[in-house]
Formats: C-alpha cells, sequence, structure tokens
C-alpha cells in the first residue's frame, strides 16, 4: 500500500462496544516484545527480546528468543526459544537442536528456531476459551532449520524446515523434515525442473536454498471434522504452510505423511479454481474449537511473488511464478474448499472497477497474520505496514493502530491479542474511544486548512457522473483475486 511520507500513528480507531478488548503483543525490531492496550499505551516491553513470533501466556509470561545466529552463517535462526517471567527471568529455555561452530564465536548450542512454535494446551498460541498454554510443565512444537542434501530436490544445500516436539526437560522426543516429502508435495515436472536449478537461493551462511520456507505451524486441536469421524483432522495432526511454494497442508502426526493439501497449483479443479491462486501465505490454522468459524481454516494470502513453474515474461528462470499485488485474509471450509469468509481491501476504492484499486490498498507482501477472536471479529496484522486492526464480521474497522516506533523497522511479523486477565501484575486500562479522523480536514500544523480562496463557474459544463470509470472493462465473471 502506497503510504504518505506523515500520517497518524498509536491508535487511530476504536470503538470500544464493538471490539474484543484486552492486550496486543508484537515483536518491534530494536525495542524488544511490545505489549499495548487498546488506545495504543505501552503497558510492557521485553527489551530486546526477540519474536519470531513473541507469544503471551497466561500469568503474565512471554516466550521468545534471547537473539539470532550471525547472517553470515545462516538465514533466519533464532538462536533459542525461551519462556520469560513478567520481570523477565529465564523460566524455561531450549537450544539444543545443534551444535554451531560458526568461525569467529563461541561454539554453543541453537534451537535454529524459526517463525513459529507452540506450547502444549493451546493449538495455535493465541487466545482460546478454555486452553491455556502450560506454564511450567508440557511439551512444545518447534519450527526449525536442518542443513541437508537431497540429489533428488536439487544439488544445492538445502535449508531444510523441520518441526521437532521438545519435553519439558529439552528433550527431543519426536521430529519431522520436510524434504522426506517431497513427492507428496504435487510439483510439477517443470517446478521440479526450476528447484533443481535455483531452489530460492541465498547467499546467507556461503549459500543455502530455502526451497519451501515454512512459515506456521500449529495442531489442529479438537474440531467437529474428526468429531464426524474424519481421520484427516485428528487433532493431533499439524496444519502448516510454506511461502515459497504457495502449498497449505496437514501432516499425520503418527505417520508424518501428508493427508490434506491444496496448491501450490490452484488450477487443478473447480473447487481451487473457484478460491483463487493463493500466493506467499503466512499464518495458515484451523480456527480451534470454541471459537466463531471453529474447524475452518484461517489464511493471511499475502500476494506479491512466489511460486515454481514454466518460465515467462514475470519469471525468466521460472521461480516466483505467481504474482498478485495485493492482500486477502481467506477463512475456508476444509472439507468443501468453500471461501466462507474474506477480507480484502476492495471498498476501499468504491464501486465496480474501483473495488478492484480499493485491494491495492490492503497489501503486505511478506510476514503478516490473522487471528480470530472471541466475538467473532479478527485481528489482522498488516506485517509490511507496520498496521494492526480488528474486524468484525461486516468488515466493518472497529480498531486500527500503526506502530509509532522506528519505521526502519519496516514491519510487524505477527501480532496477538490476549485478555486482560493473563496479566494479573497491572491494573485492566481504562477503555476511551477514538473516533476515525476525517482525512477531509486532518491538517498538520502550518498547512493551509482546505477553504477554497478563489471558484469560478464555468458556463456550459456538464459535471461529473456518479460512478467512475476505470481503464479496463469491467467483467462481472471476471475474478478480482
Amino acid at each position: 500500500m502506497p503510504m504518505p511520507s506523515v500520517f497518524p500513528t498509536g491508535t487511530t480507531i476504536y470503538d470500544p462496544e464493538k471490539c474484543w478488548n484486552g492486550y496486543t503483543l508484537m515483536p518491534i525490531k530494536k525495542v524488544g516484545a511490545v505489549l499495548i492496550d487498546m488506545n495504543g499505551n505501552v503497558v510492557k516491553v521485553w527489551k530486546n527480546f526477540q519474536g519470531f513470533p513473541n507469544k503471551l501466556l497466561p500469568g503474565g509470561y512471554v516466550m521468545g528468543s534471547l537473539g539470532i545466529r550471525d547472517s553470515n552463517f545462516s538465514y533466519q535462526d533464532q538462536t533459542d526459544l525461551t519462556q520469560l517471567d513478567w520481570n523477565g527471568n529465564v523460566v524455561w529455555k531450549f537450544d539444543h537442536k545443534d551444535y554451531i561452530e560458526d568461525e569467529g564465536h563461541e561454539p554453543r548450542w541453537m534451537a535454529r528456531q524459526h517463525h513459529d512454535y507452540q506450547r502444549e494446551g493451546n493449538p495455535v498460541g493465541y487466545y482460546v476459551p478454555g486452553m491455556e498454554c502450560k506454564t511450567d510443565s508440557g511439551n512444545t512444537l518447534i519450527l526449525c532449520h536442518t542443513d541437508t542434501y537431497n540429489k533428488r530436490i536439487s544439488d544445492k544445500r538445502l535449508l531444510d524446515d523441520t518441526i521437532i516436539e521438545v519435553d519439558w526437560e529439552g528433550n527431543i522426543v519426536w521430529e519431522w523434515h520436510v524434504s522426506k516429502h517431497f513427492n507428496e508435495l504435487g510439483f510439477s515436472e517443470a517446478a521440479k525442473n526450476v528447484l533443481f536449478r535455483n531452489p530460492n537461493n541465498h547467499p546467507n551462511g556461503g549459500g543455502q536454498a530455502d526451497w519451501m520456507h515454512i512459515n506456521s505451524m500449529s495442531l489442529l486441536g479438537p474440531n467437529k471434522w474428526y468429531d464426524q469421524g474424519d481421520e484427516r483432522f485428528n487433532p493431533e495432526n499439524i496444519i502448516w504452510d510454506a511461502r515459497e511454494s504457495n502449498i497449505l497442508a496437514i501432516i499425520s502426526k503418527e505417520t508424518g505423511k501428508i493427508v490434506w493439501k491444496i496448491g501450490p497449483d490452484f488450477t487443478e479443479t473447480a473447487e481451487m479454481r473457484a478460491i483463487g491462486q493463493i500466493i506467499g501465505q503466512h499464518h495458515v490454522h484451523m480456527i480451534p474449537k470454541g471459537l466463531p468459524g471453529e474447524g475452518n481454516i484461517l489464511i493471511f494470502d499475502n500476494g506479491g511473488w512466489a511460486g515454481y513453474g514454466v518460465p515467462d515474461r514475470m519469471s525468466k528462470d521460472g521461480s516466483k511464478t505467481d504474482r498478485r499485488d495485493h492482500s486477502r485474509v481467506i477463512e475456508l471450509d476444509p472439507t468443501t474448499l468453500k471461501v466462507v469468509w474474506e477480507y480484502t481491501g476492495a471498498k476501499m476504492g468504491g464501486d465496480g472497477m474501483m473495488d478492484m484499486i480499493g485491494n491495492t490498498k490492503f497489501y503486505s507482501q511478506l510476514v503478516s497474520s490473522a487471528q480470530r477472536l472471541p466475538n467473532g471479529n479478527t485481528m489482522i496484522t498488516e506485517g509490511c505496514c507496520c498496521r494492526i486492526f480488528e474486524v468484525n464480521a461486516d468488515k466493518e474497522v472497529v480498531w486500527e493502530y500503526y506502530a509509532p516506533f522506528d519505521f526502519s523497522t519496516r514491519f510487524i511479523y505477527r501480532a496477538y491479542r490476549y485478555p486482560y486477565s493473563y496479566v494479573p501484575q497491572i491494573d485492566v486500562p481504562a477503555e476511551v474511544p477514538v473516533v476515525q479522523l476525517e482525512n477531509k480536514t486532518f491538517r498538520v500544523p502550518g498547512a493551509a486548512e482546505g477553504m477554497i480562496a478563489n471558484e469560478t463557474t464555468v458556463a456550459g459544463t456538464f459535471g461529473y457522473e456518479g460512478k467512475m470509470d476505470a481503464c479496463v472493462t469491467e467483467d462481472d465473471n471476471a475474478s478480482p483475486f
């Protein structure tokens, strides 16, 4: 989305009666784990505590990482996964996955965690009534990296996505590697050809191929589909999505095999064509039981660029072949593949084809997330714009927040909303409505007030039509996606 040089930051819209009120936690580069109230007051910062992402646990605990591995030797490897108490004391830490000996650094154990993790007791890491993460026991699912070679995929060194489960003592009790399931992923022969030559190579670490880039991972948890006898949706099964390949999948925890999948090619079936191509998606998860929309899959469909296929005018080597210049949030029935709710920027544009122009005003090519709230609202992190907002089922924006921190940070990876009761250490804040500003009248000091100093009526003019035509043909049957 095009951003003006100057615009209000902090909370810019807030209707307490329509919101699900609580604290919002977000990772801010160069600041730390930041907790705000609905009016944007910063009530707590765990300074320099990193978050990929940060998550709040009942009792004022926070999870994240103490640091990140030197990018000269790695790509997006967090050194550890750590739980802190309210005062910043380490309660739990895991780092014993790989013993790392990087030149110029002391040898040490590292977790190599990236993008996601889940503590036992809650399948998704955000607030679900009756499903609270354990704070002093339990296992933890962690998404990690592993360096590997697999000649079926490429002759390049692969940065392989690995899911591990560790117990409270830090023992690895279960492990899964996506590269071992290459034949289940559904790549075309053209895509396989591209992957062999260029599996999303990065210069970090002397060359690493981030061929899948899984960026979310969570348990399904209890759900109606399994209750109805569909074994694909066993509560212990794990859902994940891969940004670079445009794949969304569920794996059996017992066998490791893929039991449900959509992508990478969304033209394969009529059902997938109706969804439209999903590109570079983030935070794919099943809405937990007890929340409105339970059992459906919530997706932040970024757009941007991703995918492997036949070289064309947009991709000279067949990488990043799928492109779209706007984002959307999709709620999908996983049994019928029907989109039951979605949010786009269309209504920010106007009527008719101007809707498509409005779509571009909601756009985060990278990072971002969507969380279903207990009242049916959805909190959306439009990460590349440093914007977090809450919409109701009718897609009305009832809360909006622009992070007022150093914009050199440029993004918020993922934000989560939690109830006030999660933080007993501080008083429940006041909730003060924030009425949306009128852009026509909003001015910075020194700017003109907007009054017309001189106006001339021109004889013979017809005035403007109510509807503005766009420079393309309007087709009622055309997909806006």
